[in-house]
This record gives structure tokens, sequence and C-alpha cells, in this order.
């Protein structure tokens, strides 16, 4: 067996619930959707562009005043030397490399892969800005104000004035386009993108609900549960056995 490849991850402060970041857990579900050995490195959010410096990689993201924007998931495999950043080119990274594993992409979707990580990307922001604020109460101290800090200053809002009726109903709405999306596969088949067998899209949409699963008060994750029947909590359970945290 290949020695484990090192998830950089950011923690959260609560015991049995430390993962919690969408974009970490979509690598976290790849890796072992692909039976590939890993093992988490914890980092706070002020030291990740720290992480960057010392495996000699750079960021193609900046914020809204064009400055690098560090963020995670990065990987380093051992196997190959490799740092890899982003969760969508880390998930091709593994594919790539490990080709004896289940394929994220299989073949002949990279391009659909692509307009669904565009579609996906309309879902997203709703999403946060429910879970914003409940995200930074999860975190550790140095995260917190760091978290705070920032994401008040790009919203221009407090995080405890983002989230009213208006931004439920508004994520409410694109979950029912996400919906609509799924059930063109037909009954039966509406939980999975491609109708059968997982792909990295199917990542990224029980991703965004491991998100709010794990910050959200019970109450709040009831309300998403509720919605198009159930279908959302059931996604969770069916990838309940490929969220594996090690501690």
């Amino acid at each position: 067996m290949s020695a484990p490849i090192v998830l950089y991850d950011i923690p959260g402060n609560r015991p049995g619930y430390k993962c919690w970041s969408p974009n970490t857990w979509k690598v976290r579900f790849a890796l072992n959707y692909k039976g590939l050995p890993l093992k988490s490195e914890w980092v706070e959010y002020p030291d990740i562009e720290a992480v960057y410096r010392k495996l000699g990689i750079e960021t193609t993201d900046k914020n809204r005043h064009g400055n690098p924007l560090y963020t995670l998931p990065i990987i380093y495999d051992p196997s190959t030397q490799s740092a890899i950043s982003d969760s969508m080119r880390i998930a091709k990274y593994l594919d790539e490399t490990y080709p004896d594993t289940p394929r994220l992409f299989p073949a002949g979707t990279l391009a659909l892969h692509e307009t669904f990580q565009s579609a996906w990307y309309r879902v997203q922001p709703s999403l946060w800005a429910i879970v914003a604020c409940s995200v930074c109460s999860w975190l550790n101290e140095r995260s917190q104000i760091f978290y705070r800090t920032t994401r008040e200053a790009n919203t221009g809002k407090k995080l405890e004035e983002i989230r009213g009726e208006k931004e439920w109903k508004d994520a409410e709405e694109a979950f029912d386009k996400l919906n609509s999306w799924l059930s063109a596969n037909g009954e039966g088949k509406d939980e999975l993108v491609m109708g059968e067998g997982v792909c990295y899209a199917d990542l990224q949409i029980v991703s965004g609900l491991m998100w709010a699963k794990t910050t959200l008060a019970e109450d709040d994750w009831k309300r998403i549960c509720g919605w198009h029947n159930g279908k959302w909590e059931r996604i969770v359970n069916y990838f309940s056995k490929y969220a594996v945290i090690d501690l």
C-alpha cells in the first residue's frame, strides 16, 4: 500500500465534527471513495499561506481586491512528491495517478463536469448565506477571528446579519433548481448526477450538504432535510460510508 496522502484541512472545534469545510470534504470523500490512504494535517486559517510557501505552490485564486487568496484543500502525495491545490484539480490528479481506483470523472465526462461545476456555483452562494454565521462558531479562536474579519469585509455585514427568511427562500429556490436537474434522470435515479455510479459532481453536492449538516443547529438542518421529500438527507446517508475522518 502506498504512503498516505496528506490532506490539509481546517479544523472544527467540536468532538467528532472536526471536518466541516465543503471544499476539503470533496477531497476527503474522493480519497475514501477511491480507497486511498490519507492523513489529515490540520491548519488554522491564518496559517494556510505558510503551507503554500512550505510546499512551493502558488494559488491561482484572488480576492475581490485582486490579492492572492490562500485556500484549502491542498494534498501532498509522498509517492509522487506532488503538492496540488483546488479540489477539482486534486480529483483529476487522483484519477490520472491512480487509474486502478474508481474514477471520479468517467471517460468522456470532463466537459459535463466543467459545466456542472459552473451550475453548482449558482447553488453554493445561497447555501453559504445560510451557514456563514454558524461556521464561525465551529472554528478555533484564531480561525474565528480571521473568518469573521474577512467575511464581514467582503459582505459589508456582520455575520449575524447575513441570514434571514429571504436567504432561506433563496436557498430553497436554488435547491429546487438542483432537484430539477437530478429529477431529469427519472424516478429511482434522481439522487446521483449520472443516475447510476458516483462521480465528482455527486461529491460537490454531498460536500455542500455536509457543510450544512455539520455546522447548522439541528432544527435548521431538519428544515433542509424537509425539502424535496427528504432527498438531501438521503444523499448524505448514501455517502456516509465514505465520510471517514482520521481524527
